[in-house]
């Protein structure tokens, strides 16, 4: 069998052109990037935006393990699948960060015969939307220190700059750093450090924002520091909104690209989940939903992170209205969650695989939460034996909930048609009945209970001294009423990552409150999530290289 960058570079690609003309995109409408790449026109959305939406369908997962869960491979299998039974439709997914393509996790294109194409490009600089925000991001923080050194007009406390400098690489060693060492003419001296561009609120507020001017006036309400006497201190303060929004001018459209069967990708925007909102972009989203009568697009990591922001934070703002929730799970991931032996995954094994269910049928729960129907897709490995795939498939029924057997890795959309023909019936059947999980006029830490309670199924939630200040400084200056980003471990339900499976007896540590006043919410940062990640001991960088002719290898 090929690898997946052997199948993606073997891909028939169609010229963007061609793709664009699949959902009433002319050519005038695209800003090319080379031949299988473009950036769709700002003038795009204002002749469409009055135009019916499609329907939206979400792909969340259990919660992720190393065995593989496949949920970007299962979005885009999906979106052939629908295609191949005549439906209209478009993918919308996030971009990849440079950082955990050349850490562990690998890259966000899908893999086997289910990838967005081209994936070397995807994978990598792309058409430079990270770059933009980095530099956007990193020029307000210089902007920032020279106003220190430039006499401090605003009264801004060395002490209590909250804002940090990012980049798009793991770099546990940049996490803390002193800045402005080497004397008067360097700087001041003050405390600094470094966050992984996907964590940045510039990205988050790109992917949140409507159009440029939204952009701008997002930007602007940055809270970036506080004056000696505690005032706030934000963008607009600084007056660089529109200098960052210049930067961001190109990288705010929303890019297209093609999966291997030529269905349209929309790829755009790229927030963490753990420790952002973990949705691509609200434009590529509302864009998508007018040109195709069927979209579907996921939210990262497990249903308690990914699917949770998604709902909560992404359709509040956006106006969304999901239709139904594809939960992507695997027999080999529940085994894990089971208990079974990492080493012995290919093994039948019953007993972990009905202890690991309890997993997915946490998340099946806190989707119906939402008012949305839920269909489990299972996306099958040669190892997995009929017994477990009937065992699957007979507790879902129990459940009440529709099951497909996903097999988009090995047969591209041919093996999606079995969930694609399910999710077309359950959204003709209308039983949609979408809201969010709370109101975000309850109190800060009300919002954040509500969550734990609800979706993790925690006891409740313990808040450190300082959370417990920054709640009430944010309640002060008037960001009480906004929705909660929970930064979390993806590899849990709960915030401790060693406990797999579905958690009992347990409470949420929240040790930090952060603002992002811009992107519209507050970020609570619970048990030992960290916003910077580390490289492991063998990175993914030292398998990927380039031939002489430009023909990478090792990337996946």
């Amino acid at each position: 069998m090929k690898s997946d960058i052997e199948i993606a570079q073997a891909a028939k690609m169609l010229p963007i052109v061609e793709v664009g003309k699949k959902i009433g995109l002319g050519e005038d409408d695209l800003e090319l990037f080379g031949k299988y790449k473009a950036k769709v026109s700002a003038d795009v959305w204002k002749r469409l935006k009055d135009e019916p939406d499609g329907h939206l369908i979400l792909m969340t997962a259990i919660t992720p393990t190393a065995a593989g869960e496949g949920k970007t491979t299962t979005t885009v299998g999906l979106g052939q699948g629908l295609a191949k039974i005549g439906k209209k439709t478009a993918i919308a997914l996030r971009e990849p960060s440079l950082g955990p393509s050349m850490g562990v996790k690998g890259g966000a294109a899908g893999g086997g015969f289910s990838q967005v194409v081209p994936m070397e490009d995807i994978n990598l600089h792309f058409t430079g939307d990270l770059h933009a925000i980095t530099t956007a991001h990193n020029m307000l923080a210089a902007v920032l220190d020279n106003h220190l050194q430039q006499g401090n007009d605003l009264n801004i406390d060395p002490r209590r700059i909250v804002l940090r400098r990012v980049m798009d690489m793991n770099e546990r060693a940049l996490r803390n750093i002193i800045v402005g060492l080497g004397g008067r003419n360097n700087g001041v001296p003050r405390e600094d450090g470094f966050d992984i561009t996907v964590a940045s609120e510039v990205m988050a507020i790109l992917c949140l924002a409507n159009d440029l001017a939204d952009l701008k006036q997002r930007l602007a309400k940055m809270l970036v520091a506080y004056t000696y006497d505690r005032k706030p201190v934000t963008v607009a303060d600084l007056k660089v909104a529109g200098a960052m929004a210049a930067i961001l001018k190109d990288a705010i459209k929303p890019n297209l690209v093609q999966t291997l069967e030529n269905v349209p990708a929309f790829i755009h925007g790229g927030p963490f989940a753990n420790i952002a909102h973990g949705c691509n972009s609200v434009q590529a989203t509302k864009l998508a939903l007018k040109v195709a009568d069927y979209v579907v697009t996921e939210a990262g990591f497990g249903a308690d992170l990914g699917a949770e922001k998604f709902f909560d934070i992404k359709c509040r703002f956006a106006g969304l209205k999901p239709k139904v929730t594809v939960i992507v799970a695997t027999a080999r991931a529940l085994k894990l969650h089971g208990g079974a032996n990492s080493k012995e995954l290919n093994v039948e094994n019953l007993e972990a695989l009905a202890k690991g269910f309890e997993n997915l049928e946490h998340h099946i729960k806190s989707i119906r939460k939402f008012g949305l129907p839920a269909i489990v897709a299972i996306n099958q490995f040669p190892t997995d034996t009929a017994a477990e795939l009937e065992f699957i498939e007979s507790r879902c029924r129990e459940l009440g909930v529709r099951v497909a057997l996903s097999e988009v890795w090995a047969k591209g959309g041919e093996g999606g048609v079995a969930l694609a023909e399910l999710v077309v019936k359950t959204i003709e059947e209308g039983k949609s009945n979408f809201a969010p999980l709370y109101d975000v006029t309850l109190p800060i830490k009300e919002k954040i209970e509500t969550i734990a309670r609800e979706i993790y199924g925690a006891d409740g939630v313990d808040f450190t001294r300082d959370a417990e200040a920054s709640i009430r400084q944010f309640a002060r200056i008037g960001l009480g009423e906004t929705p909660i980003c929970m930064a979390k471990t993806q590899y849990s339900i709960s915030d401790d990552a060693t406990l797999l499976g579905k958690p009992r007896n347990f409470r949420i540590t929240v040790r930090e409150v952060r603002a992002s006043a811009g992107a519209g919410f507050l970020v609570a940062l619970t048990g030992e999530v960290m916003t910077m990640p580390g490289l492991p001991k063998v990175p993914s960088a030292e398998s990927i290289d380039v031939d002489a002719d430009g023909k990478i290898t090792g990337l996946f």
